[in-house]
């Protein structure tokens, strides 16, 4: 199968986490995205325990190596904080590293650059950023 869907529902309830060996990104960063998606959305909510390194690595079919890594960068970005001898947590939004949001906001200045270099108008832009802040507030 080259897809690897895992429910993690007696976990976080509706969430998954999907690995695709298909997808040119690296196992780790799919497994990094997937986890920032969860707690960036609430499905994992603040200061909720994340599974150990080998619990993980075992219900992905992967090696331990790639899920160390994966919570090493969320670590790093501030989306988790590992206790030694207790495991690792999701960190509430607030405190979530304002340099992370620098490094978005210098990932998202760079696309607009692009798409407007592509045709795009700084209204489709606009109206785009809109539309996402409307579903935003919706949830």
């Amino acid at each position: 199968m080259l897809t690897v869907l895992i429910d993690l529902v007696q976990l976080w309830g509706e969430a998954m986490i999907s690995i695709n060996f298909r997808d040119s990104r690296p196992i780790y960063e799919q497994v990094k995205d997937a986890l920032r998606r969860l707690i960036v959305s609430g499905a994992l909510p603040p200061d909720e325990k994340l599974p150990s390194v080998r619990e993980l690595a075992a219900q992905l079919v992967i090696n331990p190596n790639t899920i160390q890594r994966a919570y090493r960068e969320l670590e790093h970005e501030g989306y988790i904080v590992s206790v030694p001898g207790k495991g690792s947590f999701a960190r509430a939004r607030s405190e979530v590293d304002s340099a992370r949001g620098r490094e978005l906001l210098g990932a998202f200045d760079d696309a607009v650059e692009e798409l407007l270099y592509l045709g795009l108008s700084a209204g489709e832009l606009k109206a785009r950023i809109d539309e996402r802040a409307a579903q935003h507030d919706e949830n």
